[in-house]
């Protein structure tokens, strides 16, 4: 049997890959166990330097498997789902979603999960829980007015629009476009420069700012001095090879 997450290793990023191609990726119970898991196994592991998710095939996600939504889902817990996505978004890795094609409501709730999203050209963002008379648990209604602002947030979860890449990326929702037909190379050469600096200081830098976002400054500030975790076990060996060119 396929596996419903894929891991892949592309530099010093991990890629999870969401495979259920011939089901556009929609997003099921069993997939987010898998998801889950490989979350897990990734939150001790200091040799990665950032994670990707991404999906197989012509798309992201497609979103929520509606055929699960109807028959009834057997979660572990309520809020299971939720409980996930956070544990994705508290990786000490920067976490990208890489997102082609479809990416609509449950799936963006996912993708809103990443420290950020970068979009192929192809891609189209939307929440659709309204068209469907459903309302968000897996974080939605939290995380999107935080990423483009509370009116358009309400905009898009009012209305159900779609956004394409560029809509995306004018409002602050994507943090960059590429051409759809050289995406995974983009990524690649976006998650390389990520790679060549010290991972003690991205996921020192990732707990910084999580820590303080929405913080008055002085309060921030006065964070960032009493919370310092210092220099990395590989700060003596990266002077070194500076002082070396």
């Amino acid at each position: 049997m396929a596996e419903l997450v894929k891991l892949e290793s592309r530099g010093g990023a991990v890629h999870l890959v969401l495979n259920r191609p011939e089901k556009l990726n929609a997003l099921t119970v069993g997939m987010f166990s898998e998801l889950r898991s490989a979350i897990e196994d990734l939150q001790d592991d200091k040799t990665v330097s950032c994670v990707v998710i991404r999906g197989e095939g012509r798309c992201f996600s497609a979103g929520h498997d509606l055929n699960d939504i109807a028959t009834g889902e057997d979660v572990p817990s309520k809020g299971w789902h939720s409980e996930t996505l956070r544990m994705l978004e508290r990786l000490p890795q920067p976490v990208i979603a890489a997102v082609h094609g479809h990416c609509y409501t449950g799936a963006l709730e996912v993708a809103l999960a990443a420290d950020f999203i970068l979009a192929a050209d192809d891609a189209k963002l939307a929440d659709t829980h309204a068209k469907w008379a459903l309302t968000p648990i897996w974080g939605m209604s939290q995380r999107l007015p935080r990423r483009v602002g509370l009116a358009t947030a309400k905009r898009l979860m009012f209305t159900a629009q779609t956004l394409n890449a560029s809509e995306a990326l004018n409002v602050g929702l994507c943090e960059a476009v590429y051409p759809a037909d050289a995406f995974l190379e983009a990524v690649d050469t976006f998650t390389e420069q990520i790679a060549q600096n010290s991972n003690f200081s991205t996921a020192a830098y990732k707990r910084l700012l999580n820590a303080t976002d929405g913080m008055p400054l002085d309060a921030g500030l006065a964070h960032e001095v009493f919370n310092c975790e210092g220099v990395g076990p590989d700060m003596t060996e990266r002077l070194a090879a500076f002082s070396k060119r």
